[in-house]
């Protein structure tokens, strides 16, 4: 899979631990920084980040930063984008079996690096379960595409 990865100084640490991982399950990774542990703003990696999966350039984008808040904000602002913030296996799994999501936000300072590593795995490995969940993913399309309504 074609992975967007991007982080904020909080976020930094984790995603340098989760790149090799990601490379080792075969993914093909654009790195969207931050660049290091000093202190930055979010907005200015996560939106180069989601417009690459809102452009079809990437399949799917993994945020990072402290509490996953802010990136997941930024995230949803992008047309096309469905972000969500996962704490544990369930949420990121129900992110992408009934939001069709195609964007995982994290919270570092919350997560462990093991258990932060089997939420990106499981939101990976999860595909979206069509049926009633389509026509509320729908929905959400036809609310983002009235735009300000």
């Amino acid at each position: 899979m074609k992975l967007a990865i991007a982080s904020d100084h909080r976020g930094y640490d984790a995603k340098m631990k989760l790149l090799p991982v990601l490379r080792a399950w075969k993914h093909e990774i654009e790195d969207f920084g931050c660049e290091g542990p000093a202190s930055c703003d979010y907005p200015d990696f996560a939106i180069p980040a989601v417009r690459s999966v809102a452009r079809g350039s990437n399949e799917a984008a993994i945020l990072l930063d402290g509490s996953g808040i802010g990136m997941s904000i930024v995230a949803n602002k992008i047309r096309g984008i469905r972000a969500a913030l996962a704490h544990d296996e369930l949420t990121a799994r129900r992110a992408r079996e009934h939001n069709h999501c195609n964007v995982l936000c994290l919270g570092t300072d919350l997560l462990g690096e093991e258990l932060l590593r089997r939420i990106v795995q499981t939101f990976l490995g999860t595909e979206f379960t069509d049926g009633r969940h389509s026509k509320r993913v729908q929905k959400i399309t036809e609310l983002e595409a009235e735009g300000m309504g």
